[in-house]
């Protein structure tokens, strides 16, 4: 029987997935062409926002440093995976799922946050529209993604510190494709009262009060489109969330089923299925979703390749952004 050991040579074993031998190589193409496409398609995103001066607008700032940090999020599970099934080898190492876990922590906070400065940023757009480049200026934005990248930093910190005070047996199988912070604290042989403390209290904290700030910011922005007289005027003021909305839903809807189905079912090859839908899935169609019906994205796109030259001069218009 395995023993207890807080060493750091510790391994831990994915049982996320199928092990049989001939559906290897058709689970490696899948997530390698979901992460070629989840990275390439945020990649033009940030590179349309940088070309096109029409895009260096506040909602295109915030929506440029989402697609960076879904970049990140994905690469931080997805390559491992990659090597596993290139390697048939499931083991990592006990530093590995360390740092797994702090940047898996790292970058899910700061989906959260940027998520949240989005709904802010169309929340003043729309129902303050006059004061709309004096409210989000440049210095704020700026300043408001840097304190979400510190609060997100300051919390995958603590987490990662306090799941290294965790003692695991010495060979631990991991029910996911990647290590998880909520699989490690129940996977822990020590006491884990105090680290489900400060994860569910953080989750309330972080994701509960950005749902209710988004939530609160839409119904603002109802209110307001409702005051509208014009048909016309209602949809387009409602067509400028339409993306924010549906990436919002999106991110909320899927986490909320891994964390339900982790809580119903006990088969890995399940629970590892619904995390792919929350970690690669929602990635891969942010930027589709964003790309879909937003001409400027689409012009920006253009202009990246060469397509479109600009003819005239250039016209900061505030009130089409998304």
């Amino acid at each position: 029987m395995a023993q207890k050991n807080k060493t750091k040579s510790s391994e831990f074993l994915y049982m996320g997935f199928s092990e049989e031998p001939e559906l290897q190589p058709l689970i490696f193409v899948i997530f390698l062409s979901m992460y070629l496409i989840t990275v390439f398609g945020n990649l033009l995103i940030i590179l349309a926002t940088i070309s096109d001066s029409n895009l260096h607008t506040p909602m295109y700032f915030f929506l440029s440093n989402l697609s960076f940090v879904d970049i990140c999020f994905t690469s931080t599970t997805i390559p491992k995976l990659l090597q596993n099934i290139q390697t048939q080898n499931q083991v990592v190492t006990y530093e590995g799922c360390i740092i797994q876990v702090h940047f898996f922590t790292l970058f899910i906070g700061l989906d959260i946050l940027l998520l949240t400065l989005m709904a802010y940023d169309r929340f003043v757009d729309i129902c303050q529209p006059l004061h709309y480049m004096v409210i989000m200026n440049p210095q704020l934005c700026g300043l408001l993604v840097l304190v979400s990248w510190i609060i997100s930093i300051l919390h995958s910190l603590l987490e990662s510190l306090m799941v290294l005070q965790l003692s695991f047996c010495t060979v631990l199988e991991i029910p996911h494709f990647f290590c998880e912070l909520n699989q490690m604290i129940q996977l822990a042989k020590s006491d884990t009262f105090l680290n489900n403390m400060v994860m569910y209290f953080v989750a309330v904290l972080l994701a509960g009060g950005s749902l209710i700030c988004i939530l609160y910011s839409y119904s603002r922005i109802v209110s307001s489109i409702r005051g509208i007289s014009s048909a016309q005027g209602k949809y387009k003021a409602f067509s400028t969330c339409a993306s924010h909305l549906s990436v919002v839903s999106l991110f909320y809807c899927t986490g909320l089923g891994v964390y339900l189905s982790s809580a119903t079912t006990h088969s890995s090859h399940s629970s590892a299925t619904a995390s792919v839908m929350y970690t690669v899935v929602t990635r891969m169609l942010n930027p589709f979703i964003y790309s879909l019906r937003n001409k400027e994205l689409k012009r920006g796109l253009k202009m990246l390749f060469g397509k479109e030259n600009i003819k005239g001069p250039i016209v900061l218009r505030l009130g089409k952004h998304l």
